[in-house]
């Protein structure tokens, strides 16, 4: 504990006259390249393009009210907010009647906005809205909104944080249950939560530091002051570590889990994608060496998203467009979260007992060497025993109780792509696999999500080594290792020279939103 006496003022004083001298970015603030109530009001619509039942067309910014009043035909009062008028919506200029429906006002700063705004509910046809939007923009003061505009606003009106905004974008474009789980708890701000829980414990270590290093000869600091913050920082560095042990899960599932199907030529590859996709996806052909380039397709695998990859057969040729295949066949190995090595399984031995080793000498010639951390054992490898419809059902079942009883192997599944027996046993594990790689997105601590996340974070622990580096050498800079891990936090939350990210992660969304 500090004591509350005329040494904390002055350390109160001389921490605001250093404030003051700071930078923006340093001082901690997020400075908007424009003003929280822009001078202009925008509008767009809200809803996807194309014909619908329903669209909505959204306006936000000081001149809301004229609008509404303009467009409704509205005389008396504004409706009460929230609460959705039947209204004829008519063209300002020329009172021409462009539709009927709903319109709903919002006062600022109840508003996703945080500023003054309306929407309007009309029918979907793309004439209406184009009518709507042409009359909208005929108003003085209202132009159109850019990509990503009013979240923006949102952002600056401190109605969503940081890491609040990405979990937005992420939840607009979910593909998979998986995935909308993990963008909506994101978007509720729990993880924007546990990294202003480490900001303010970093803040209090900060401030401890820095008393200490002003007024400890006054003898108006207690003892073990440091030893706190030595435990402090201590615990924040072991729970941003674990944070980033975490496999990559919470990005896999964010962009999908790159699966490679690979393999020698004519193993069934191809056959194999389009049994998942369930489409022609892969030209499939007798010939030997048919597939060239990289194949691709996005699968939703038990709400876990799947970006799935065909790959040349890999062999020596002479021909250097299939050398090329080969070589980006096995590039795309090396890149995978999981690889699926199809083998023919009449190439099998007869004897049972001999197969392990085959399959052993196999994968050594398709996966990449241990050193890249892939090994036949890898959990990010499923061996897929293709054509099973082809071997008697007796050397099968031998086969697959010899290779249960084999450790140092990944699983196998027999399948037949061309009956689809043993399809279903093998989905059943590759779904397991994927789960396994995407982890749960509602149990435990929140999933770090974002590249940008992992690279902060990443910067942050080595500025808390600065601390350990410094503190019985110089309190000066042990302190400034604090402040910089507290800095790089702030650039996740949105809290500290947000400026410049701003625009790579508004300009994803789309122009309604």
């Amino acid at each position: 504990m500090l004591p509350c006496s005329w040494g904390l003022w002055r350390s109160a004083i001389h921490t605001l006259k250093t404030f003051s001298r700071a930078s923006p970015s340093a001082r901690g603030l997020c400075i908007p390249t424009r003003a929280v109530c822009d001078a202009e009001t925008i509008f767009a619509l809200s809803s996807g393009h194309g014909r619908c039942g329903v669209a909505v067309v959204r306006v936000s910014g000081p001149a809301s009210s004229m609008v509404l009043r303009n467009m409704a035909g509205l005389t008396q009062a504004l409706p009460p907010p929230r609460t959705a008028l039947l209204r004829r919506i008519t063209d300002p200029q020329s009172k021409e009647l462009l539709d009927r429906g709903l319109v709903l006002w919002f006062k600022g700063p109840h508003s996703f906005t945080g500023e003054d705004s309306a929407e309007f509910h009309i029918h979907g046809g793309p004439a209406v809205i184009t009518a709507v939007l042409q009359a909208l923009g005929s108003l003085e003061g209202v132009r159109p909104a850019e990509a990503g505009e009013f979240t923006r606003r949102a952002f600056h009106a401190g109605k969503l944080g940081l890491t609040e905004v990405e979990g937005l974008g992420d939840l607009i474009h979910a593909e998979t249950e998986a995935q909308r789980r993990q963008a909506l708890r994101q978007m509720d701000g729990e993880l924007g939560r546990l990294y202003q829980d480490w900001s303010y414990r970093l803040k209090r270590c900060l401030a401890h530091v820095e008393a200490f290093i002003d007024f400890s000869e006054d003898e108006l600091i207690e003892d073990g002051v440091l030893n706190q913050v030595d435990s402090s920082v201590r615990q924040l560095e072991t729970e941003i570590e674990r944070h980033l042990k975490d496999e990559r899960r919470g990005e896999r599932l964010r962009t999908g889990v790159q699966v490679v199907i690979a393999g020698a030529t004519n193993a069934g590859k191809s056959s194999l994608l389009n049994t998942l996709c369930q489409r022609p996806a892969a030209i499939v052909s007798p010939i030997a060496g048919t597939t060239r380039d990289i194949v691709e397709t996005s699968l939703d695998i038990g709400g876990f998203p799947v970006l799935l990859s065909d790959t040349a057969g890999l062999r020596d040729s002479s021909d250097s467009v299939e050398r090329e295949g080969v070589r980006r066949a096995r590039q795309r190995v090396e890149q995978a979260d999981l690889t699926l090595v199809v083998v023919d399984s009449t190439q099998l031995p007869p004897d049972p007992q001999l197969v392990a080793a085959f399959l052993q000498e196999h994968l050594s010639t398709v996966l990449p060497s241990p050193e890249a951390g892939m090994t036949a054992a890898s959990d990010r490898v499923l061996l897929v025993l293709n054509k099973s419809d082809l071997v008697p059902e007796e050397q099968r079942e031998r086969t697959e109780g010899e290779l249960r009883e084999r450790p140092g192997l990944p699983p196998a599944c027999f399948l037949s792509c061309s009956t689809s027996t043993g399809l279903e046993d093998f989905l059943t594990v590759l779904q397991s696999r994927v789960k396994t790689l995407c982890g749960d997105p509602l149990s435990g601590a929140p999933s770090l999500t974002q590249a940008r996340h992992r690279a902060h974070l990443q910067q942050s622990v080595q500025a808390l080594n600065q601390y350990h580096q410094y503190r019985d050498q110089d309190l000066a800079l042990a302190a400034e290792g604090v402040r910089l891990a507290l800095t790089h936090l702030g650039r996740i939350t949105g809290r500290v020279g947000a400026e410049e990210i701003l625009d790579i992660i508004f300009r994803d969304f789309c122009i309604g939103k």
